[in-house]
């Protein structure tokens, strides 16, 4: 699997990222209908097939369970998991909604969508895999932007500027909530993805952008850009989740428990400061174009807190917390304004907290499970 991926590079793989940041602004838009999906029963080995994205930091807990089978510990005997990488979560949501994968790994925004397309397929959202501030919500600037004493500064700065960002996104949001907050009002608000970006950057045609790790630390990691603020600067969240196709929850959740059960594994593996190396070297076997030292920083990495740096990373709440259902709703509104969805509330069986709720009281823990503290860049040991 790693010969093919490292295959996907250069040109390549700037196609694959253009069409999938294109998705973003267009979700699940033409799926196709999906009829109920048959699990077997209860004890019976099951075959899954698991959407996830290596390209998108907060969700790494995907990439754990990739790499280190916590599942087989908990599935029934002969049960087998294919995992598919989705660039990002647009495709996963898709492959969701057209049967195609049971489970998926994505960020707030695509989770939120994939729950309220019931007409096509009944996806739903049945565990927090991560919260914080600055996995989606980060601001880049220009390498010969004026050197800010604080964020706030920074934000100023960003007036009469042009800023892209891939609209209909967590980083839409984001950036759209700073503008009100700090009543900016950039020159230019440009609808760009991921590559147009880094892009742009490199060519001295954007001033900022707001981009999602690790595509962030790989942009200053590669001198393109700086980094000025996040949503650590202003106190807006970011989050991933875990979806589920509703078959797969009525029928077998034994299954479903168990899954959550390798899950919170996971999790509490990607908390434990001594596995940094090895969750750094599982994602750059599942991505390409990206340095160990960009990966690292992307969720290990201490920034600065005039650059928008916080001592957390990342948290994992594992249920769903009230902060976590606070920006659920938030984003719900956000999403409906900008037309990606029909309604401003979810609808209530598209939260499903019951399994982790269990989980949590078997295993005798409480939310947060645990959370990734920022470390100084020395500490990075790999290539």
């Amino acid at each position: 699997m790693r010969t093919r991926l490292r295959r996907l590079h250069g040109s390549a793989f700037n196609r694959a990222a253009r069409i999938a940041c294109l998705a973003v602004g267009a979700l699940v838009t033409h799926s196709a209908v999906a009829g109920d999906l048959n699990f077997g029963k209860a004890g019976e080995p099951v075959q899954l097939v698991v959407g996830y994205q290596p390209y998108y930091t907060q969700a790494w807990s995907g990439v754990v369970m990739r790499g280190k089978e916590f599942w087989k510990k908990y599935l029934p005997k002969g049960s087998t998991v294919e995992f598919q990488i989705g660039l990002q979560g647009a495709i996963i949501v898709n492959a969701m909604l057209a049967g195609k994968q049971h489970i998926g790994y994505m960020g707030d925004m695509p989770a939120i969508v994939a729950t309220t397309k019931q007409n096509v397929a009944d996806v739903r959202m049945v565990a927090a895999i991560g919260f914080g501030t600055d996995q989606c919500n980060i601001f880049l600037a220009r390498n010969d932007a004026p050197q800010f004493k604080t964020s706030k500064e920074a934000l100023q700065w960003l007036n009469g500027k042009q800023i892209a960002v891939p609209k209909g996104s967590c980083t839409d949001r984001f950036a759209q909530a700073v503008f009100r907050k700090e009543k900016v009002e950039p020159g230019a608000y440009l609808n760009q993805n991921i590559e147009v970006i880094t892009s742009g950057f490199r060519a001295g045609k954007l001033d900022a952008a707001v981009v999602w790790e690790p595509t962030a630390s790989r942009i200053v990691q590669e001198g393109l850009a700086r980094r000025i603020a996040s949503g650590a600067s202003v106190g807006e969240n970011d989050a991933a989740f875990l979806t589920m196709r509703r078959e797969l929850i009525e029928q077998r959740p034994d299954v479903v428990k168990g899954w959550l059960n390798a899950e919170l594994d996971a999790e509490l593996f990607l908390a434990d400061p001594k596995n940094a190396a090895e969750v750094t070297k599982m994602a750059a076997a599942q991505t390409t174009g990206f340095s160990e030292k960009a990966l690292w920083m992307s969720l290990y990495g201490q920034y600065p807190e005039s650059q928008g740096g916080t001592p957390v990373r990342n948290s994992f709440n594992f249920a769903f917390t009230p902060a976590t259902m606070d920006l659920i709703s938030k984003s719900a509104v956000f999403l409906q304004s900008i037309k990606s969805i029909n309604v401003d509330k979810l609808r209530p069986e598209a939260v499903v907290p019951d399994f982790t709720t269990a989980v949590l009281k078997e295993r005798g823990l409480k939310a947060p499970v645990g959370e990734v503290r920022a470390m100084a860049a020395s500490e990075f040991k790999g290539n």
